[in-house]
């Protein structure tokens, strides 16, 4: 087919197929330069990635299709990868032809998806990935062999390091060339084993051993005992460095919200519009994204402990728990997928093939500690508990950290277990996981995984978070009632922002919210972080901007804030302590609840999530302010 021909005729489009962990998203990102469109297929909520990419004229369409075992489908991923190779989804045209990604570290078993996939019909060429490894560990494999085997063009690819990939798309625009099977995999179970052993026979002319490292390394992290030991080390570690390493950078980004705040306050005439943009813009959306180094740290952690290959491991360590209470080790990759963000993890549950145990998952992920709380957590503990370290070793804020968290993995479990007595009852299926080879993340790889984090949270920060705190703005600021002669500016300050609309809903709220220890100001913080929970970080700010011009930072006001009534702290240990667990157990995202009602497609499972969750809160929160209040009363 002629350049010209190439480039008049529409996309070429490619499916990438191939078994979790085998390298088909690397692969995905280095063909289409982690430029993707994502979506979801029509008529069913599992994920669609699709990328655009030139060669040699040809414009070609690459989609990231879900990662399979087999064509016999288990769960919903797998289930639309077979309907979309044999076109049956509305709107979705076949494949014109199919690249498929072999993990060559275990070709045993990757060659029953092969056999499989070649008895489809469909123009096919394999991209042999992690050569690399399988070079490390002795082991070798003839790449001539193997496609005069089975018929198909065979490129070896290490898709991080783009090695192998020149090769590969010189094969993209011409997919009517691929496939040539001599003889097509017979289907049935005997017959196939005996054409497997016949490949390998041919194509392995050194089979990998076993990497030595790995093995020394697994026999600890594996280890029933040792490797929950070693998991729990990790989450203090973790979190330990969460607090250590982002301060400096908190307290610099904080020093130019700050300043610039004041710059424009001293720039522009007193006034509403100087209020507007300092009070409502600056102290609002600023307030937010002083937490940016905590949250880019936290997904560098968890993006790198998940490249280097751990967090598949974490979830074979905990599968034996996840069966008492009625789930599976899939379960706990979604749950672990929550720790970013609830939306994801609950979309990460399509992968469980019990339609009853993904139901329960999807309803206790809200309660695993998403990024979310973190600017949440981060202000209360920054502001209330002590920088000191207990045994001259671990921070305490950093233990508080992870107490929290733990508290919302634990709630978790537990809700899991008395939903799977319930809701969740259903046949346990077999559980497979692909154990990736430990491996140094590529900085590129890890810089670009983190940097789409930020980018979301700048994002959030830039539209609800700014549209919230505008909103908020308005409501705080008219009604304009006002002050009566002789009253001190701060006095009058305090009155007109009471007055406000706002005030009013947070006065009209305080008599609910009493109980927990929590005043108006706080139930306006409560309402306003049902669209996102950081949001109660930018209302507390505005509010305190607005009822003293020199309160400082958003901690130091809080600290200092007094009842006007009894001259007490507003946030007295109890306080803190009860709205810190008060965040471990509601269900204050917007985004989830759309979330929760997509997967479901029922309006039922999201009110019944926010109400178990809500009422979780309020029992939890109370009880808390009750027991913390005897101890320090």
């Amino acid at each position: 087919m002629s350049a010209a021909t190439l480039a008049t005729r529409g996309p070429i489009r490619l499916g990438l197929v191939g078994s979790p962990n085998s390298g088909k998203t690397t692969l995905f990102n280095a063909l289409t330069g982690l430029r993707a469109r994502v979506g979801n297929y029509p008529g069913v909520t599992v994920e669609r990635r699709e990328g655009d990419a030139l060669v040699d004229g040809a414009r070609l369409r690459v989609i990231d299709l879900p990662g399979i075992y087999s064509l016999s489908p288990l769960s919903p991923d797998e289930a639309v990868v077979t309907r979309v190779l044999g076109g049956e989804i509305a709107e979705v045209p076949p494949p014109d032809g199919l690249v498929l990604t072999v993990d060559a570290c275990t070709i045993e078993r990757s060659l029953l998806l092969v056999a499989e996939v070649l008895r489809l019909g469909v123009p096919v060429c394999i991209a042999l990935t992690m050569v690399d490894e399988l070079r490390a560990r002795g082991g070798r494999i003839d790449l001539e062999r193997l496609s005069a085997a089975l018929g198909v063009p065979v490129v070896g690819v290490v898709g991080h390091r783009g090695l192998g990939l020149g090769e590969l798309r010189r094969l993209l625009p011409h997919p009517e060339r691929w496939s040539q099977p001599p003889l097509l995999p017979p289907s049935e179970p005997r017959e196939r084993d005996g054409w497997l052993a016949s490949v390998l026979t041919r194509v392995l002319v050194q089979r990998p051993g076993p990497s030595r490292s790995t093995e020394l390394i697994d026999r600890i992290v594996l280890h029933p005992v040792l490797g929950t030991l070693l998991f729990a080390l990790v989450m203090v570690l973790f979190f330990q460095l969460i607090f250590a390493w982002a301060t400096p950078a908190m307290n610099a980004i904080d020093g130019a919200v700050g300043a610039a705040g004041e710059a424009l306050r001293a720039a522009l005439p007193p006034g509403l519009a100087s209020d507007f943009l300092v009070d409502g813009v600056v102290a609002g959306v600023g307030s937010v994204v002083v937490f940016l180094p905590q949250i880019l740290l936290l997904f560098t952690l968890l993006h790198a402990l998940e490249d280097i290959g751990y967090m598949a491991r974490a979830a074979f360590v905990v599968d034996r728990l996840m069966g008492r209470i009625g789930l599976e080790g899939r379960a706990f990759v979604a749950l672990l997928s929550s720790y970013a963000c609830a939306v994801p993890g609950i979309m990460a549950t399509r992968t469980i093939p019990s339609p009853r145990q993904r139901l329960v998952t999807i309803l206790v992920s809200p309660l695993m500690t998403c990024s979310a709380r973190l600017p949440v957590y981060a202000l209360l503990i920054g502001a209330f508990v002590p920088a000191t370290t207990l045994w001259g070793l671990l921070g305490l804020q950093g233990l508080v950290l992870l107490g929290l968290y733990l508290l919302g993995a634990t709630a978790a479990l537990g809700a899991a277990s008395v939903l799977s007595r319930s809701v969740g009852r259903g046949d346990a299926l077999p559980f497979y996981l692909e154990l990736p080879p430990y491996r140094v993340p590529p900085l590129r790889l890890l810089a670009a995984q983190v940097w789409g984090a930020a980018r979301a949270f700048l994002r959030r920060a830039g539209t609800i978070i700014l549209g919230v705190s505008i909103l908020l703005w308005v409501l705080l600021s008219f009604p304009r009632t006002p002050a009566p002669q002789g009253m001190p500016p701060a006095e009058a300050a305090r009155v007109a922002l009471e007055q406000s609309a706002a005030g009013r809903i947070g006065h009209a709220l305080e008599p609910v919210i009493a109980p927990l220890g929590f005043d108006w100001k706080i139930g306006v913080g409560l309402i306003a972080s049902l669209a996102a929970r950081e949001v109660i970080v930018a209302t507390l700010a505005q509010i305190y901007a607005a009822s003293d011009e020199d309160a400082g930072s958003l901690r130091d006001a809080i600290r200092a804030d007094r009842d006007p009534r009894s001259g007490r702290p507003v946030f007295t240990p109890a306080t803190v302590a009860s709205l810190l667990v008060f965040f471990v157990f509601a269900l204050q995202c917007t985004s989830t609840l759309a979330t929760i009602w997509r997967e479901t497609n029922s309006w039922r499972w999201p009110a019944f999530a926010f109400g178990y969750l809500l009422a979780l809160a309020y029992a939890a929160s109370f009880l808390t302010h009750r027991v913390v209040s005897a101890f320090t009363s």
